[in-house]
């Protein structure tokens, strides 16, 4: 067996062992990056650490540390409260809102699955609530983290741009992040027609919807979903002469919506770190981690867990598997793989082939991991020119990212947990049916979209 062969079956059992045994692919990663580069490849350890991200730790590190302190001190709860009061409460464009509030955090430098862990529960909760379908606020809220999930500022975006740019392919910040967001905004639109978005418009309001309505004399607040309204005036309770009231927010209630110095001043670093990098072109990672040590020198107490809730995982994951890829560029396994998906004799046919690998492996396993494996393999491929490379690298990024629906996914599975008042086994099969349509039909979508065209 050629040492290239080799090293791909590493990568393959790196995968697996990842998905069945619920060990950090990273930490496997960088194992695999000692074995294979000290026995098959004769590396020492200078060659191993080459490929070593250290840019990208810097801008992992700083960016969910930044947004480590504003989940810390409230700041993400404001937002979620903010935009629901931006659209008045109205039923059908909560899923919206989770959508473009999921969108936002990914987009400003959450990582994916820390803003689907922070936006779902609200959202799910939301659903079970006003008799909204669980998958369709689940999806909305995935989609909405896949949506902005590529900004150049962003987790995945700068992961995507740090390879294209480590490869020396041509590449396109904007073209990357508008294909993710409109692919991601037209599935959402799909999806909240058909599992009942239409029906949603007809239920009113938040208000005129909450369950928690009691009669009240002199009251001005409006019927729940179970009271009749009377001739007398709509929100009149059956044979009282009153009308209903809401129960008085609590104090977690208020808390969650007051403007805070420390929450006006972590809006005012969210905000200057997109200044920052998009007009002054400064690093993302040093630029976050200076605001986040600043909020946290002036406001101590909010964030003294902020460093332990860093994306550890997510940050070892992704400079472990670059390490071991760096380690297959050492040996020469990338030309020759990349060579041999060239061999095929049909680009396009190759091109589809590889956006499918990584909508089935990403399903199963790491977007993130995925990514960082398989753009450096297409590498070679792309350097004959038959295939555009900047149409190329963003149908994989979509196909690798856009199935994060599945169950079996980090982002699918949060949304399972965290869905209040359903049959998880049901809700189970009805993530996995449509993460499995999902699977099916993207990747071909976006290589007719983004491939055949021959962008870039």
């Amino acid at each position: 067996m050629s040492p290239e062969l080799l090293s791909i079956l590493v990568l393959a059992v790196v995968f697996v062992i990842a998905t069945t045994r619920s060990i950090n692919m990273g930490a496997l990663a960088f194992a695999a990056a000692f074995g294979v580069g000290a026995l098959v490849a004769d590396l020492d350890a200078d060659g191993i650490f080459a490929g070593f991200p250290g840019d990208l730790f810097v801008v992992l590190v700083g960016v969910t540390y930044l947004f480590a302190v504003a989940r810390a001190n409230g700041t993400t709860d404001w937002l979620v409260h903010a935009a629901v009061r931006m659209v008045r409460g109205r039923v059908a464009l909560i899923p919206w809102v989770m959508f473009a509030l999921t969108g936002a955090l990914t987009a400003i430098g959450a990582v994916s699955p820390a803003a689907v862990a922070i936006v779902a529960p609200v959202a799910l909760s939301f659903a079970a609530r006003y008799s909204i379908s669980p998958l369709l606020m689940g999806v909305m809220v995935v989609h909405g983290a896949q949506a902005g999930g590529f900004s150049p500022i962003s987790i995945y975006g700068s992961i995507v741009n740090g390879i294209v740019e480590r490869e020396k392919l041509p590449g396109s910040e904007i073209t990357l992040f508008l294909a993710s967001l409109v692919v991601n905004l037209v599935i959402a639109a799909i999806v909240f027609t058909v599992c009942g978005g239409p029906k949603l418009w007809r239920q009113g309001s938040v208000e005129a919807l909450e369950p928690g309505a009691r009669p009240e004399p002199g009251g001005t607040g409006k019927a729940g979903p179970g009271d009749q309204p009377q001739p007398g005036g709509a929100g009149t309770a059956p044979d009282s002469g009153t009308t209903l009231t809401r129960p008085a927010p609590t104090p977690t209630d208020l808390a969650a919506t007051r403007l805070t110095p420390a929450r006006v001043a972590t809006l005012v670093s969210l905000v200057a770190l997109v200044v920052a990098v998009l007009v002054f072109d400064l690093d993302a990672g040093l630029t976050a981690i200076t605001l986040a040590v600043v909020l946290s020198a002036v406001w101590p107490d909010d964030s003294k867990r902020a460093v332990g809730e860093i994306a550890w995982p997510t940050v070892l994951l992704i400079c472990g598997v670059l390490t071991y890829v760096g380690v297959l560029d050492e040996m020469g396994t990338i030309t020759w793989a990349g060579e041999g998906v060239g061999g095929i004799g049909v680009p396009l046919l190759a091109a589809v082939l590889l956006c499918y690998i990584g909508a089935i492996v990403s399903a199963f396993a790491s977007s993130v991991g995925i990514m960082g494996a398989l753009i450096p393999l297409a590498v070679p491929f792309l350097a004959q020119g038959e295939i555009g490379a900047i149409g190329m690298v963003a149908a994989l990024a979509v196909s690798a990212t856009v199935v994060d629906v599945s169950p079996f996914s980090t982002n699918g599975a949060l949304v399972l947990a965290a869905a209040p008042d359903v049959d998880r086994e049901r809700f189970f099969r009805r993530l996995m049916v449509y993460g499995g349509i999902v699977v099916a039909v993207v990747p071909a979508v976006v290589w007719l979209a983004m491939v055949v065209p021959g962008w870039g």
